[in-house]
């Protein structure tokens, strides 16, 4: 087809469509640069102007750029205004949604719409033990108040035994619609997240629950493996993805390096003896998928340097001792996934999600995991409570969380009597410039 018709039908393209036809070949792709279509495109969104000055008033006169702005740009010229200019609306529209801050979770009010106005999106690629990539895109999202969870499920996942290495990445587009869906044929830039091993699955992770069904298996951070019971393959896979600094890790990473987040910049006090180990606020969400079992805030929390043992920090949220503060949860334990077909419900497996923040309201120690609880051996020693007692623990590199629960028969309820956090010295030394 001549040329001439080709550039006739790609100017009728959206910019989307454009950049599209332009990684067909080396010819598309010169056509599609030309400077006359894209100034028409940048011309309707943002309408270039340019001004001259008159020498005999100080009045101006404004003049729409028009042939000399065709022969005196290279070609692609206009192409690149416009992205750079979409870029840069697009981030000063999400800018503006994650100024205001929650002052309960120390984090961005409007999460869920910075993430929408960016079109950002999440991927996972597994890869086989021959180099290829399976990229599964069909997903359920699950936004809660300081995480979101993410529900991949699929008939056609590759064969477990062949997999080698699983990568989560955001992805964004590179011209976001807030009109459409984002399309996945159009341009795309990925950030990678987290990097997993599936070699050898069952026996490298940690099995957190099952049903009739599936088997469930956890991978650090925030990952879940959902297994088929019979044929032991892929089922789904769910990532919990805490949002203090989510859309930069989502955006600001490439395709083979993790955005690294920028170091805390310590603020020295000569003044407080026990600078570093008072007023901590603590921001808990316990869920299960579409059911939330607890969501609250716990403020003023404290540790004397005669607490610090073991090279951590103990910071006591419930105490055994105090019935006062014991809280009930709202329904059963448990952690809901589906697939195209099935849909269940794996018992004593939840989503814990921690924010707990520094004297000054600013995210100290984040994480969004999935645990599962655990029947103690030992009865409740409580006289208020007579029942079965269960066990939640968590531990990572910056931190570590006990948690205790006790099943009420009666009311068909769990309390939550003991919640302790230790937090590691080496952080608090790290964040506060302390020596602990």
């Amino acid at each position: 087809m001549p040329s001439e018709m080709l550039m006739k039908i790609f100017s009728y393209l959206d910019a989307v469509s454009l950049l599209s036809v332009g990684c067909v070949n080396k010819h598309f792709y010169h056509l599609a640069n030309d400077n006359g279509i894209w100034l028409k495109i940048y011309s309707s969104c943002f309408q270039p102007k340019r001004t001259i000055w008159k020498m005999k008033s100080e009045q101006t006169e404004t003049v729409s750029l028009g042939c000399a702005a065709l022969h005196d740009r290279r070609p692609g010229y206009w192409k690149k205004e416009y992205i750079f200019k979409q870029i840069a609306a697009v981030k000063t529209r999400v800018m503006r949604l994650v100024k205001p801050v929650d002052p309960y979770t120390g984090l961005p009010c409007k999460n869920k719409e910075a993430m929408k106005a960016s079109g950002l999106s999440w991927i996972i690629v597994l890869k086989d033990k021959n180099g290829k990539e399976h990229v599964m895109e069909k997903a359920n999202l699950s936004f809660k108040d300081t995480s979101v969870t993410i529900l991949w499920y699929s008939t056609n996942w590759p064969c477990l035994d062949i997999l080698s290495t699983l990568k989560l990445f955001g992805v964004m587009p590179l011209l976001p619609d807030q009109s459409r869906a984002p399309s996945k044929n159009g341009p795309r830039r990925r950030s990678l997240i987290a990097e997993y091993h599936l070699a050898n699955l069952t026996e490298s992770s940690v099995a957190v629950g099952a049903d009739k069904l599936v088997q469930l298996f956890s991978l650090n951070p925030g990952l879940i493996v959902g297994l088929w019971k019979e044929k032991n393959e892929i089922a789904f896979v769910m990532a919990s993805l805490h949002y203090h600094q989510l859309l930069e890790r989502s955006t600001l990473g490439s395709a083979t390096v993790q955005y690294a987040l920028p170091p805390n910049k310590p603020v020295l006090d000569d003044v407080d003896p026990e600078y570093g180990l008072h007023d901590y606020n603590l921001h808990l969400d316990m869920h299960g998928g579409s059911c939330t079992y607890l969501c609250g805030t716990f403020k003023s929390l404290f540790c004397r340097k005669g607490d610090i043992a073991n090279g951590y920090l103990r910071l006591t949220v419930v105490s055994l001792k105090d019935s006062t503060k014991h809280l009930p949860l709202i329904g059963t334990l448990g952690l809901s996934w589906e697939t195209d077909v099935f849909k269940g419900n794996v018992k004593d497996c939840y989503v814990m999600d921690v924010t707990l923040l520094d004297e000054t309201g600013k995210p100290f120690w984040c994480f969004s995991a999935p645990v599962y609880m655990e029947l103690s051996s030992e009865a409740s020693s409580l006289y208020d409570y007579m029942g079965h007692i269960y066990t939640t623990d968590y531990a990572d590199s910056e931190g570590k969380v006990c948690l205790e629960l006790v099943w009420l028969k009666e009311t068909k309820e769990y309390f939550i009597v003991n919640l302790v956090l230790y937090i590691s010295t080496k952080k608090v030394n790290n964040w506060y410039g302390t020596n602990y």
